[in-house]
């Protein structure tokens, strides 16, 4: 029975990964129905854009969807587009994150995905592709490595180099910091290969550029967001939901996609305000699509299903801090079975308020004064003071702060922080 129930957790854990739905076996298993107006607004502006060089900015908070949302997406219409999708976050350190690599990457995964699926480019022009490739670079190693073997694969190189090799990078930004035009040229006869024998038009979607850091976000958006819109074919670009709100970025990227920037919500499970009063009762419909997540994840006998509403209310309606807090719970799960073989073991309040304490004193760390004077406004009004501080936009980058969507945007605190607040005497039930 212990080793049962052993097993049945670790199954679950495992079903509990923080990863999107990206290959079709997980999304048979675990997919929900949810963003499907944000899927609909994405195919409206990729179908029936009147330039087949549109960009699209896709923004929402970090682990609301997003990527699990794109995949979706691009299966659907994978018939009409030759499709490439594919994470910043596996293809370049991301610190290291510029608009050379970026546009350079692009040109990498479109080969590659080109490769994977045989499509037949005429010898030469794949030749002269290749050889384009081999002579970005100049290192020594780059030599020996070509020499070394026969089936050396320049893409394959590339693709890990990019990741791994700063040296590499650096030389990318030395050979095109000036000449970027050059860069984009070589895109489009690329792009233009591919079309010729797919007969169709390209679209690429760059996933996981949301998960940077703000500064570097700032840096290459609004620094450089021209240079990322001259490729002549179709791309989507994820951003954090906290650039939107830097006050020289946001004018700039609607501007130079043409307004063309889809936002994602955070599922919503309270009216504006409801959240703070006792007894306050959830959407039935939000409350329903994120208990199923949950029980498609984790067996009905490991899991009490009051405790499961109350693990979906602490996430906020963020898909990523109900996995989380989903994930704790089964870790601390896991360690009793093996402490307590003869007890049973279950997910229940006791449990979650354990998952929840640990994640609490995680969020908690790297808080100030300042942060909790932002989160106590914003607790308050629904907004802070200052929509454009530093500060508050960092706690919006953190999910300590979450933006929900009606006719006005409005914020609210994480579920979990609000404890901390009472802690420090900044809530006053009372009122």
């Amino acid at each position: 029975m212990t080793e049962d129930l052993l097993k049945s957790f670790q199954q679950a854990y495992r079903n509990l990964e923080l990863l999107p739905l990206i290959e079709e076996n997980d999304l048979r298993r675990f997919r929900v129905e949810y963003g499907e107006d944000t899927i609909d607004e994405l195919i409206q502006l990729i179908e029936d854009s009147p330039n087949s060089d549109g960009k699209v900015v896709f923004t929402g908070h970090r682990g609301c969807g997003k990527s699990t949302l794109l995949a979706e997406f691009s299966r659907r219409i994978e018939d009409k587009y030759f499709v490439v999708l594919f994470s910043i976050a596996d293809t370049i350190e991301m610190s290291d994150v510029n608009h050379i690599n970026v546009l350079f990457s692009i040109a990498v995964n479109l080969m590659l995905e080109a490769e994977a699926r045989q499509i037949d480019i005429p010898a030469s022009t794949k030749n002269a592709i290749d050889k384009w490739f081999a002579t970005r670079v100049r290192t020594e190693e780059t030599n020996i490595e070509r020499e070394a073997s026969k089936d050396f694969n320049i893409l394959k190189f590339f693709s890990v180099k990019l990741k791994v090799d700063s040296k590499i990078r650096y030389e990318l930004k030395q050979e095109f910091e000036r000449k970027i035009s050059e860069l984009i040229a070589q895109l489009n006869i690329i792009a233009a290969a591919i079309q010729a024998v797919t007969k169709k038009q390209i679209l690429v979607i760059l996933d996981d550029l949301d998960k940077l850091d703000l500064a570097v976000v700032n840096h290459l958006f609004k620094d450089n967001i021209k240079a990322l819109c001259l490729p002549g074919f179709r791309i989507i670009y994820t951003i954090p939901i906290a650039a939107l709100r830097e006050k020289d970025l946001k004018p700039t990227i609607e501007n130079e996609t043409n307004d063309q920037v889809v936002a994602m919500p955070v599922l919503k499970l309270f009216k504006k305000g409801e959240s703070h009063l006792p007894n306050a009762r959830p959407f039935p419909k939000t409350l329903n699509i994120l208990c199923e997540i949950l029980t498609k994840r984790i067996s009905p006998n490991l899991l009490k299903s009051s405790t499961a509403e109350k693990i979906v209310l602490n996430s906020g309606g963020v898909l990523r801090e109900l996995i989380r807090i989903s994930n704790e719970c089964c870790r601390i799960c896991l360690r009793l079975i093996r402490r307590k073989p003869e007890d049973k073991v279950i997910i229940n309040d006791e449990i979650l308020d354990q998952a929840i304490n640990n994640i609490r004193n995680d969020f908690a760390m790297p808080l100030g004064s300042v942060d909790y004077r932002i989160l106590q406004t914003t607790y308050n009004n629904f907004k802070p003071e200052d929509p454009k501080q530093q500060e508050f936009l960092d706690l919006l980058h953190g999910l300590y702060v979450l933006e929900y969507r009606n006719r006005q945007n409005w914020y609210d605190v994480h579920p979990i922080i609000v404890e901390l607040l009472r802690e420090e005497g900044l809530i006053d039930d009372s009122q």
